[in-house]
């Protein structure tokens, strides 16, 4: 089968003689198709979304499990966010001065995330990442930030190093090089790279910079590669190693947060860092994000030692939609995250069964309101370079089957559930799933 996609294809004919590559993001680039057929390489132009569903300017309907790269927690549009944000445009988009429901949802989240004793809002992830490191070294005084191999915290300069770099310039597995993430970037200064749950390694590096890490930095549940959980007593293990050397936990959870918890990874894993920074699923996909943390930590910003600022940082309207969103994760938990448990586990069973049915060695992995699929024999998936192993090549493949099956997946084979997701929706997707393995060519 075959979408049709004439109006796409003029749309991104005309984008591309004004936007750099047609597309705004370079995640949006679309670089394999399952065939030389008339859709290859043409990006998706969505036209409207709602519950669990796009609509694109097609027409061609997609149940969708990217969800604005996961932020859409209950669905798309939903009902109490459309009507909080639509109610705020009509008194003002922005004022460049404080209001009173960023302190009503600063409070919220005091009280739903562990590691929140204070609350500082910004934009957008990239922003609020940039934001704790920055507090980590005013605060310790040291120059050292300690990040994971595979972890994405953001795309500028200092901290857009090891996400997905080729193995072989990668250096050994136990002490990774700092690769950068693109052309343009400048020599990375005081950051040093480690491999994901890999504890022996972890604490040899930080003896190697005693005195010097100001921060250790991870995605608690890696979903930047993967979707990868810590193994059981890692991140506590993590924590301990931090205190011993003075050094800040910072939890990146602009995935986790929301999503597997009404207090996010920290909560569902029961291990509390000392800065967390959150993004977008707190608003239902507004532009919002937020650094959180000790006070004491946190009071390094209040007494003036430590800059932050912005014209956009609590904008009215995203503070809006985030106030929605907050109350209905915190007031009805038990519906929204049994809600996305059940769907997403049962998503995974069927995924696997149909793999099964067809015969393709398939690893379907993670925590359910976010998984991934990978093509691989190997039983589990620890690390970045597990993950490099996997055919990522045949995963991008099988999303644009997917795509012509009406079903939207994160290329690299990521999935996000919401809570308008449904169980007929569940079952229709292990059917799509099913039909485009048979599509591709054999492994």
């Amino acid at each position: 089968m075959t979408r049709s996609l004439d109006v796409s294809r003029d749309l991104y004919a005309h984008a591309k003689r004004f936007i750099a590559g047609g597309v705004s993001s370079d995640a949006r680039r679309i670089v394999a198709g399952p065939s030389p057929s008339s859709t290859a390489g043409v990006p998706l132009y969505v036209d409207r979304a709602e519950g669990a569903r796009l609509w694109d300017v097609d027409g061609n309907v997609y149940l969708d499990y990217v969800l604005g790269q996961g932020p859409a927690l209950l669905g798309h549009c939903p009902p109490e966010v459309v009507e909080a944000v639509t109610a705020q445009v009509a008194r003002g988009i922005v004022y460049s001065a404080q209001h009173a429901a960023e302190a009503r949802v600063a409070e919220r989240l005091c009280a739903m995330v562990p590691s929140a004793e204070r609350v500082r809002f910004n934009t957008v992830g990239s922003e609020a990442a940039h934001a704790a490191w920055r507090l980590a070294r005013g605060h310790t005084g040291r120059p050292k930030i300690l990040k994971f191999e595979g972890h994405y915290h953001g795309w500028l300069d200092p901290v857009l190093y090891s996400v997905h770099p080729p193995v072989d310039a990668a250096g050994p597995a136990d002490a990774p090089f700092a690769v950068p993430g693109t052309a343009g970037q400048p020599p990375a200064a005081d950051l040093v790279i480690a491999p994901w749950n890999d504890l022996d390694a972890l604490a040899r590096l930080m003896e190697r910079h005693r005195g010097e890490i100001a921060g250790v930095v991870a995605e608690p549940v890696l979903c930047n590669t993967g979707a990868i959980e810590p193994d059981p007593g890692y991140l506590r293990a993590v924590r301990e190693l931090c205190d011993a050397h003075g050094s800040l936990l910072i939890f990146d959870e602009i995935i986790t947060g929301f999503r597997l918890a009404p207090g996010g990874a920290q909560e569902y894993l029961g291990v509390t860092p000392d800065l967390s920074i959150f993004g977008k699923a707190m608003a239902g996909g507004m532009q919002v994000s937020a650094l959180a943390g000790r006070a004491e930590v946190m009071d390094t910003i209040s007494t003036g030692r430590v800059a932050h600022a912005g014209t956009f940082n609590s904008q009215p309207v995203g503070i809006a939609a985030a106030e929605a969103t907050l109350r209905v994760l915190d007031e009805r938990r038990e519906e929204v995250y049994g809600t996305l448990y059940a769907r997403g586990r049962a998503l995974m069973e069927g995924l696997r069964e149909a793999a099964a049915k067809a015969g393709v060695p398939m690893l379907v992995d993670g925590p359910g309101p976010v998984f991934q699929t990978y093509f691989t024999e190997a039983e589990s998936v620890r690390d970045y370079r597990d993950f490099a192993r996997t055919d990522r090549a045949r995963m991008a493949l099988l999303h644009a089957a997917l795509l012509e099956r009406g079903v939207n997946m994160v290329p690299r084979g990521l999935w996000f559930l919401s809570t308008a997701h449904t169980e007929a929706d569940v079952a229709a997707t292990v059917d799509a799933f099913g039909d485009a393995l048979r599509t591709l060519p054999l492994g």
